[in-house]
């Protein structure tokens, strides 16, 4: 096709939507709905990737979990959750494999008649109370393993652990909360029926859903031992371990292995009675979860761009046949039919592309807005794929109707009223 022919052929496509505003506008619709949902989806995916890799890349790649069962991506069987649980004692036997740096061996306050079994325990300050505080007994390992940054005072110590101090280091939020904009360290707070002197406020952690508060700013850490005494109850340990260096996995893991099937007493023909597992299970999990998310992104965006092919489709039979005479006329002047068939293509494919852009535009500025209420990052491979989807939406239903303009017969037409 000369380029004169293809400037007149979009000519006559954005003519046609000017001059049905309000059917071409419906036309490209499900086209504007198509690619609007592909970009805010991919963009909201996109913008949680990248979160949940810095998430995962903060807890380290020489961390190591163990609990008594695996709590990613699996459902505990009723075997798991009846085995026996994990130990202080257990914990302290592992900081004497060789590549092992620091053992935070952890406890958390669980209110098993709250929803969901979550913690519910209020935090309170003077008149001031903080609900759903996150209750958490460690050891000054936890500093270390889990790289907690300090925002003022300090983490507690083997001297507080040894003496059981009533002393706490809150949370960012937690902090905030109970004391706005004075300084928490020093301070007394109520938990469980006793009091705590502050010693430390941690900075903010990071979140892998971007925008919106993240629970764990909601916590106070206590020493193991003063935690025995608020909850005597709690007894099922998650073990954080870090290493000295990510090639050395594989070696922490078989010594790890054999030294707690040792201490669980697990005999040879048994399977471990434990679970081992890093921060790589979280990454696993969430691509199982975004593949869900990319496969509803295809379902949405596919049904929405073939109602609107269809809509395309439909408007282009119209314009064939309120086009009759016109196309004997260009026939009788020497038009062939592979003319006829480009230009009526081209212009189910304009119609398309200015659905596309439309869609384009519209879920940038979604997706730029949602910036602020969660994690969203603007791909420009989604944004050509979703224009070119559009585009090939054109093509394709765009064909059959150019292909009926291209086979009129020129005699027919001229005589079409």
């Amino acid at each position: 096709m000369r380029i004169a022919d293809f400037k007149e052929t979009v000519a006559m496509a954005l003519d046609t939507l000017r001059t049905n505003k309000v059917r071409s506008g419906l036309t490209i619709l499900g086209i504007v709905i198509g690619v609007l949902t592909v970009i805010v989806i991919s963009s909201v995916v996109n913008g949680l990737n990248n979160n949940v890799e810095a998430l995962v890349q903060s807890l380290g790649s020489n961390v190591l979990f163990v609990f008594r069962f695996p709590v990613f991506g699996q459902r505990p069987t009723t075997e798991m959750l009846t085995r026996k649980q994990m130990t202080y004692e257990d914990a302290i036997a592992m900081r004497s494999l060789p590549h092992v740096v620091a053992v935070s061996p952890a406890l958390q306050y669980t209110d098993n008649t709250a929803p969901g079994r979550g913690g519910t325990t209020a935090i309170k300050a003077g008149s001031r109370k903080m609900q759903n505080t996150i209750i958490t007994g460690n050891t000054p390992d936890q500093k270390d393993v889990s790289e907690l940054d300090l925002q003022e005072g300090r983490f507690f110590n083997e001297g507080d652990l040894e003496r059981a101090g009533k002393i706490t280091v809150l949370g960012h939020d937690t902090a905030s909360e109970l004391f706005p904009n004075e300084s928490a360290v020093g301070k007394e707070v109520a938990v469980s029926g006793m009091l705590f002197t502050v010693v430390g406020v941690l900075d903010k952690q990071k979140t892998a859903f971007g925008g919106g508060k993240n629970p764990q700013d909601n916590q106070a850490y206590f020493p193991i031992t003063t935690f025995h005494y608020m909850h005597p109850e709690q007894l099922d340990y998650w073990i954080t371990l870090k290493y000295d260096d990510p090639k050395n996995r594989v070696a922490v893991e078989d010594e790890l292995q054999e030294l707690l099937r040792r201490r669980r007493k697990v005999a040879n023909e048994k399977p471990d009675n434990f679970a081992i597992f890093g921060t790589d299970s979280l990454t696993r999990l969430w691509n199982q979860v975004t593949g869900g998310l990319f496969l509803l992104l295809f379902a949405l965006s596919s049904v929405a761009l073939l109602v609107g092919g269809v809509g395309v489709m439909n408007i282009m039979l119209v314009s064939v046949t309120e086009r009759t005479r016109e196309i004997g006329i260009r026939k009788a002047i020497g038009a062939t039919k592979k003319t006829i068939l480009a230009q009526f293509t081209l212009e189910a494919m304009t119609l398309c592309a200015v659905g596309g852009l439309i869609g384009v535009v519209l879920g940038s500025a979604v997706a730029l807005g949602l910036r602020y209420i969660i994690s969203s990052l603007v791909s420009p491979l989604w944004i050509l794929i979703a224009f070119g989807s559009s585009c090939g939406i054109g093509l394709v239903f765009g064909i059959y109707p150019a292909w009926k303009a291209a086979n009129l017969d020129p005699i027919d037409a001229l005589r079409y009223e």
